[in-house]
């Protein structure tokens, strides 16, 4: 009895806390911008036009007109400008580099990424994710062999391995990179929810 009531106990938990982490986040997210941006705005507007949540509308505007000036060539340029002098400040530029390739390893533009293969190690086949195809931007003593990046990502978000892998080593995998993600780092049991959306394989 106790047995299962722990096991039912359990269950509840993890089915709500990704919902309550989600819920967070966003709650975080919204009370931060209210209150950097309500502070600017109650010191530049009158009292009485200021009202409760303009910081966060404020906050998201700031946002999508600086995802509009990230299109110009000319605000990129002075973006990778600026960038590159943090680059070269001591401490900031390892943690902000790190911070950056991240966000540009889950960005929706990073082409690369978006594949997901299959790696084959010894007589194991693991789901991997290439990050790097260019052989120009491999370590010099790589550029000489037919090989990828490819970061396999541990389970349940405790790391994972960038590992160069011959070409052949590897093949593709039908599955878009938030499956792919989202089942390895579960360990597959989050599963697939129809027979569509199963992953699948092709030989390369």
């Amino acid at each position: 009895m106790f047995k299962s009531i722990g096991t039912t106990l359990i269950t509840g938990f993890f089915t709500l806390l990704p919902v309550v982490l989600t819920i967070y986040l966003l709650y975080w997210m919204a009370v931060t911008s209210e209150q950097i941006m309500g502070d600017a705005l109650r010191y530049l507007l009158p009292r009485v036009a200021y009202f409760p949540g303009m910081g966060t509308i404020a906050g998201l505007v700031i946002v999508f007109f600086v995802g509009l000036l990230m299109k110009a060539v000319l605000v990129r340029q002075l973006f990778a400008l600026g960038e590159n002098l943090l680059y070269h400040l001591p401490i900031i530029k390892t943690v902000y580099r790190a911070i950056r390739d991240l966000f540009d390893f889950f960005s929706p533009k990073k082409e690369s990424f978006g594949r997901v293969v299959i790696v084959k190690i010894a007589n194991l086949e693991i789901i991997g994710f290439v990050t790097q195809e260019d052989p120009q931007r491999l370590p010099e003593a790589f550029r000489d062999r037919d090989c990828v990046l490819v970061y396999l990502p541990m389970s349940y978000m405790i790391g994972g391995y960038t590992l160069l892998v011959p070409s052949s080593d590897i093949r593709p995998c039908k599955m878009s990179m938030d499956e792919a993600m989202r089942f390895a780092l579960t360990a597959g049991i989050t599963g697939k929810d129809t027979d569509s959306a199963k992953p699948s394989v092709e030989n390369a």
